[in-house]
């Protein structure tokens, strides 16, 4: 059974008719009101439904279907592929984010490295020259989907074990050691995946990857890791709230 989702238009805006519909489509998926496998109302009934015409609707459905959200069947309509992953822009790890939204994540430790730490990675951590550092890189996965390429690097003497790194998440094992994260710096950008991350990630060489640079600090200002994840841009967001001052 197709259930019509709940669409509401603004038709005084400048944004686009089909832009807002399919906005509205995709955080019924973010939701959870629309699941992976569900078909979307056809075309005409969309148009007939919500007084729009039919090239309207197709052009939000390809939206869509180009943000790998949705897919085009022969004989059994548009139906939702994949819930994408919302993450705000807040101090919280991603294992936490996808368990709490039910993602099931998964991880699998493809390194875990302890020694001196080269020259820039020692400034980042803000460590003693002798210190020894942690480097771990990660693949994460949520519902058996490869999401993110994760690199982390910290000082050892605070650093879990790896077969805790394989069970749970990072900062849920700092926090068992009573490392408590209350501040971090991150930068968000965007860059081709290489020949590495398109593997790591079940995606194309050059395809568009969200990335993320965080350097987190505890409660007494000292730094506790220095991260570099790279995302599936087809599968995953951030999210941030702007207000005017």
């Amino acid at each position: 059974m197709i259930t019509p989702i709940p669409v509401e238009l603004d038709r005084s805006t400048p944004v686009p008719l089909y832009h807002q519909l399919a906005q509205a489509i995709e955080a019924a998926i973010v939701r959870g009101d629309l699941t992976p496998g569900d078909r979307l109302e056809n075309e005409l009934d969309m148009a007939s439904r919500l007084k729009l015409s039919r090239p309207t609707i197709r052009q939000a459905i390809q939206e869509l279907v180009d943000k790998g959200v949705v897919v085009r069947k022969r004989g059994v309509g548009t139906q939702v592929v994949q819930n994408p992953v919302h993450r705000s822009v807040e101090l919280t790890s991603l294992f936490d984010d996808l368990s709490t939204a039910g993602m099931h994540p998964t991880t699998q430790l493809l390194e875990y490295r302890i020694g001196l730490p080269d020259e820039e990675i020692r400034t980042e951590l803000s460590l003693p020259v002798g210190a020894e550092a942690v480097t771990v890189k990660r693949l994460r996965m949520a519902g058996g989907e490869p999401l993110a390429l994760m690199i982390n690097h910290l000082p050892a003497d605070i650093c879990p074990p790896a077969g805790e790194l394989e069970s749970g998440g990072l900062y849920k094992g700092l926090r068992g050691r009573g490392v408590h994260i209350r501040l971090a710096r991150q930068r968000i950008g965007a860059k081709a995946a290489d020949q590495d991350e398109a593997t790591l990630l079940g995606d194309e060489v050059g395809a568009p990857l969200l990335t993320m640079q965080r350097t987190a600090f505890d409660d007494a200002g000292r730094v506790v890791e220095v991260g570099q994840h790279a995302y599936r841009a087809d599968r995953y967001f951030f999210e941030t709230t702007v207000v005017d001052r």
